[in-house]
């Protein structure tokens, strides 16, 4: 069978710079910043005070009752981000049964650390009352799979259904993973869900401790995220959840849906190097632009745009840059670069679908959002959009994604 062209047709999202993935869009173009003070409850005793918070989204108003009760938020994000990307493909779920047959339809939630939220629940309640307080629900709705199971059954999905768990990297992987499927003919429609939540004490006093965070800023929150800056001092954890429709050309065009843009390569490697920190010269990661490049039988002198993982991170924006450099080569210094996680904060596994749907409205409007807060770049010689969104021709969008662990993941994502 001859591979497939595989298309975005729909995109949802629901984040701390917009309850919608027009609301994102707006905020991140504006150079708006979605990151504020933080609530005293979650950082007692840390000298982290800022991060990403969703605020008021769409919930989803006809979930069971006894399903909804026992999801956590990051999985009621979840499920309205999916609500909407499949709306946003013109797809009416209360019209009948979804356009594909459901063996032909899967599931992907990719996510970083799954609902936490709900086993931090479940061991307070361990700790506090005994045993009888963990509820069953927990082995069902406590997991990373969770979501793609409720997912599943609320879409009548039949295919394929699981979690991709990747660290920061989780994202981009699910979306490569399910682009894979469809252009080898094992679906025809994957919805691809990232999600994360690990806005907690705990998980802030970790992340605190291992001094990945940005500190300081609690009298300019705004601020707080600064890749490539060289007054950088960590990455600004978020929360939310984005989702991407994927679909064979052939199966949107059949059903008249309007293709949004192409998923043309996708490359993923590990570094084998350190638990947390990125290999200095950045082989891994160039690995792995090379690798989606050559998926998309393309070079680098066909990229005009890259969304960077740029986190903020001493190591990992040298890392990425020397990345950008061996995979590049002489177009690396040429071709503009944005930081959108200096609008959005970081939203660690879902940071992967929120940055694919930031370079499908790229193509779309034919704009490059800026890179806020980056006023003394470390890195000269480089094309940063700063600021304010430049007009550009874009036909194809490098996006990055790198974690923990080593986990490296490049996206090309072209016009249709």
């Amino acid at each position: 069978m001859a591979a497939r062209t595989v298309v975005i047709t729909g995109v949802g999202a629901v984040t701390p710079s917009g309850p919608t993935a027009p609301d994102l869009w707006r905020s991140v173009l504006r150079g708006r910043s979605g990151v504020t003070l933080l609530p005293g409850e979650l950082t007692a005793g840390l000298p982290v005070r800022v991060g990403g918070l969703v605020g008021r989204y769409p919930a989803a108003a006809d979930l069971p009752v006894s399903v909804a009760r026992r999801l956590s938020p990051v999985q009621q994000w979840a499920i309205a981000a999916a609500d909407e990307a499949l709306a946003d493909a013109g797809v009416d779920r209360a019209a009948g049964p979804l356009p594909w047959e459901p063996p032909r339809l899967c599931i992907i939630v990719a996510t970083g650390s799954g609902p936490v939220s709900t086993v931090l629940q479940a061991a307070s309640g361990f700790r506090d009352r005994g045993p009888r307080q963990v509820s069953p629900a927990l082995v069902v709705f406590g997991t990373a799979d969770a979501a793609a199971g409720i997912l599943s059954q609320r879409y009548g999905a039949r295919g394929s259904t699981q979690a991709v768990v990747a660290a920061c990297a989780s994202g981009a992987i699910g979306i490569g993973e399910g682009m894979r499927r469809i252009r080898h003919g094992y679906a025809d429609a994957v919805l691809v869900v990232g999600m994360d939540d690990c806005m907690n004490p705990v998980h802030l006093a970790a992340n605190a401790n291992l001094r990945t965070l940005a500190t300081g800023c609690a009298d300019d929150p705004a601020s707080a995220s600064r890749p490539f800056d060289r007054a950088r001092s960590g990455f600004v954890m978020a929360q939310g959840a984005g989702a991407v429709l994927l679909e064979s050309r052939d199966s949107a065009l059949r059903r008249g849906a309007r293709p949004q843009a192409v998923v043309a390569g996708f490359g993923d490697t590990s570094d084998a190097h350190h638990p947390t920190s990125p290999h200095p010269d950045g082989h891994g990661a160039a690995a792995a632009i090379r690798a989606c490049l050559s998926d998309a039988d393309t070079s680098a002198y066909r990229v005009d745009h890259v969304n960077t993982h740029g986190t903020g991170t001493l190591l990992g924006d040298r890392a990425e840059i020397a990345a950008l450099t061996h995979a590049l080569g002489e177009r690396a210094h040429s071709i503009p670069l944005t930081a959108t996680k200096s609008s959005t904060g970081h939203l660690l596994g879902a940071s992967g679908v929120v940055e694919a749907i930031v370079a499908v409205m790229t193509l779309r409007d034919q704009l490059l959002p800026p890179t806020i807060n980056l006023t003394d770049s470390e890195f000269d010689g480089w094309d940063f959009v700063r600021d304010l969104p430049r007009a550009h021709a874009t036909e194809t969008v490098l996006s990055n994604s790198f974690g923990f662990g080593g986990h490296n993941a490049a996206l090309l994502l072209t016009a249709v």
